[in-house]
């Protein structure tokens, strides 16, 4: 009876490492997959898609390749570019546990505030979104004025999970508009997200 007891403790502190928790992010999974498949024949335009655990935030003020990657076990990532300066991303990160993502999180947060410079600046406001989330604006700035360029990202954490969708390109001045296809993206994803992390 002891040595099934402790063979069941066993299993049971398997399943709880990171380890065992180190399972990719399921093929087709994101939402935009299936469009970064599909053969693109415009020279002007290019998907590329990674699952590297290490690849670096899509939204990082510092542009710190450190920047929310302690404590990952998967990671997928896929950018759309177009020239002359468009982009979108869709980044799922998966974490040891809900501590390590609010870490992560919370790193991302100061360094919106740390990174700002007079002619690129950085906003964040909260969204109601997972269980915590944010909004957060670059912004390219001439005199003061808010000028062409900038980037746009809702960042959402749930549970062990980070979600993050972004745009850049020739914003103007900063709108509530312009996260508008984000946290379209960020909800839906959210509907799922689960059966991935563990909510």
């Amino acid at each position: 009876m002891m040595k099934i007891l402790s063979v069941t403790a066993a299993t049971v502190a398997a399943l709880a490492s990171p380890a065992f928790a180190a399972a990719p992010v399921p093929k087709g999974f994101l939402l935009y997959e299936k469009d970064a498949a599909k053969k693109d024949a415009n020279p002007e335009t290019s998907w590329a898609v990674s699952a590297k655990v290490t690849a670096k935030l899509v939204v990082n003020p510092c542009d710190r390749a450190a920047l929310g990657r302690a404590g990952r076990t998967a990671a997928k990532t896929i950018t759309y570019t177009a020239v002359p300066d468009y982009s979108k991303s869709e980044q799922i990160i998966l974490f040891t546990g809900d501590e390590a993502a609010a870490r992560a999180f919370a790193d991302l947060k100061a360094a919106v505030r740390k990174c700002s410079k007079p002619d690129y600046r950085y906003a964040t406001r909260a969204v109601a979104l997972g269980d915590e989330g944010q909004a957060i604006t670059g912004q390219s700035y001439q005199g003061g004025k808010p000028a062409i360029g900038g980037e746009r990202a809702i960042v959402v954490r749930r549970a062990n999970a980070l979600v993050v969708y972004t745009q850049a390109g020739e914003w103007g001045k900063p709108a509530a508009a312009d996260f508008a296809r984000q946290t379209k993206d960020a909800t839906r994803m959210l509907a799922k997200i689960c059966t991935v992390a563990a909510c």
